[in-house]
Formats: C-alpha cells, sequence, structure tokens
C-alpha cells in the first residue's frame, strides 16, 4: 500500500481520489470546499489540514485544481520542499503548457520527479476510473507515475517530455470543440430543411460525416445514446471548460505561430453561449444559441 496526497477535491478530483482509495492506497486529501472534504472522508481517505501536512511522508501527490496560477503556487508553496524528494508529483489539471513546463522544471531543480497528466473523460469517467490520462515527464517520470493512474483510468498514454500532456489535452479539445460546433450546425440545418433529426442521426453517423460528437454525444436529445442532451444538458463537461480550454489552445497557437482558423471561432461561439447565461449547461448545448428558436440559460 502507497500513501498518496491528493490535493484538490472538486468534480473530477473527488473521485479520482476515491478510486486511489479502493485500489488499496492510503489517501491524504486537502481541499479548501468543506463539502469536498466531507466527500473525501466518506470515500475513506484522511483529511489533511493543509496542502503541506497533506505530501508529509508520502509516495505520491496528486493535484487537480483550476488554473496555472494556482498549480504553480501550490507546489512552490505547499509541496516543493515539503513533500519527500523519492514522491513521484503527478498533475492532473488542465493548464497552460508554459506553467507546466516550469513547474516541472522547478520541481526538477529542487531533485523531484513531475509529470503532467491532465485527464479526458469527464465527471462520470472520473467516478467510474474510466479516464484517459495525457502524460508528459521523463520515461523515469512516466515509469512511476503510471501504477497510480492506472487505478483511475482505463488508458494512460505518454505524449512526450513536460508539458506534452497538456499540449495534447487542449488540442484534443479544441478539435472536439470544433467538430460539436459543426454538428450542432448540422443538426439545426437538417431539421430547417425538413429533415427529421433521428433520420439525419441514422444517415450521417453511417457515413462521411460521422464524428464522436455525433455518434456519441449528439446534441439533440431523443436521438442516438443517452447523452447530456437527454437531461436537459445538465452534468458532462461545462460549457466554461471548453471555453477555458479553448482558450488556453488559442494561447499555445499564438506563442507557436500556429494559423487555427477553426479553433479561434469555436472560441468565439463558446465565448459568446458562456456570456449569454450557458456556463454552466454541457458544451453540447450550444446547440441552444445556434438554433435561434430555442432559448439560452439565462435569457429572458
Amino acid at each position: 500500500m502507497k500513501k498518496v496526497a491528493f490535493i484538490g477535491l472538486g468534480n473530477m478530483g473527488g473521485g479520482m481520489a476515491a478510486n486511489l482509495v479502493k485500489a488499496g492506497h492510503e489517501v491524504v486529501a486537502f481541499d479548501l470546499a468543506e463539502a469536498a472534504i466531507e466527500r473525501a472522508r466518506g470515500n475513506g481517505a484522511s483529511i489533511a489540514a493543509s496542502a503541506g501536512e497533506a505530501v508529509a511522508g508520502v509516495d505520491a501527490v496528486v493535484t487537480m485544481l483550476p488554473a496555472g496560477k494556482h498549480v504553480a503556487g501550490v507546489y512552490a508553496d505547499s509541496v516543493i520542499g515539503k513533500a519527500p524528494s523519492s514522491a513521484i508529483l503527478i498533475d492532473c489539471s488542465t493548464i497552460d503548457v508554459a506553467t507546466a513546463k516550469a513547474v516541472a522544471a522547478q520541481a526538477a531543480g529542487a531533485g523531484y520527479t513531475m509529470v503532467d497528466a491532465p485527464v479526458s473523460g469527464g465527471i462520470a469517467a472520473a467516478d467510474a476510473g474510466t479516464l484517459t490520462f495525457m502524460v508528459g515527464g521523463s520515461d523515469e517520470g512516466f515509469a512511476k507515475a503510471q501504477p497510480y493512474l492506472e487505478k483511475m483510468g482505463k488508458a494512460v498514454i505518454h505524449a512526450g517530455a513536460a508539458g506534452s500532456g497538456q499540449a495534447a489535452k487542449i488540442v484534443n479539445n479544441m478539435l472536439l470543440g470544433i467538430t460539436m460546433a459543426g454538428t450542432c450546425e448540422a443538426f439545426v440545418l437538417a431539421q430547417k430543411l425538413g429533415l427529421d433529426p433521428q433520420t439525419f442521426f441514422d444517415i450521417s453517423s453511417k457515413a462521411s460525416g460521422q464524428s464522436w460528437s455525433m455518434t456519441s454525444y449528439c446534441p439533440l436529445p431523443g436521438v442516438g445514446p443517452e447523452t447530456p442532451a437527454d437531461r436537459d444538458y445538465e452534468g458532462g463537461f461545462a460549457a466554461a471548460l471548453m471555453l477555458k480550454d479553448l482558450k488556453l489552445a488559442m494561447e499555445a497557437a499564438k506563442e507557436a505561430g500556429a494559423y487555427t482558423p477553426m479553433g479561434g471561432e469555436a472560441e468565439e461561439l463558446y465565448q459568446r453561449f458562456v456570456e449569454r447565461g450557458g456556463a454552466g449547461k454541457d458544451f453540447s448545448a450550444l446547440i441552444k444559441m445556434i438554433d435561434d428558436s430555442w432559448q439560452v440559460p439565462g435569457d429572458a
């Protein structure tokens, strides 16, 4: 049994920490939110009074935090120099590539091995232990992190050097945002041209227009397999989080000198949707704005 510090017990982190407990690890958890702490306690984790206390004497540190500034702050103030230098540091947050590389370099300079390991799969996959991890770091770091990540996911893929996990995550989600926007447009146009949505699904899902956004995550209720659209777009992947990832992708594209016109259009669409009150809805609810006959959450 290994001792694992888990810092950041939100919608994703809570389920991930619970799966480490189920795998037989001793999990010491910390979060600023009392509700998250109580959930972790109920799932069998012990609770630390601070992040610094959580990392004392552990074999691994796992973090799941909102943004780059939080990751940089937690590692600088509470992890590096407080956790044993033998502990593998695993950041599962989705943040900008530059910060991921900078924190990894800071950790390496202090004698630690660290990987960035952002996830794909959403809340349900976090709870079920079926996430996909995209891992950036050395071969040694990947080998040390893999046994922990395998207890929380169905796939653990080494993407490359430090920062590569973050790069893979934001590029993947840029593509997802683009294909979902196109799928929403296609369903709206199909209906306005008189096509039955199920009939269009039956055709396009078996034709060249097929995509994951169409066949596995259809943005219309009652069409295809069950998705958040069948639950009034509750649960799933919030539009605000998709917007966050698109902004990270656009920042990375600018730094890399890459031309991403479709990514930019997707960012603009999700920005408008979030501003109109859709932030908490699943990202597939973008169809509510594209079809102007539907009311967007928050509209009068």
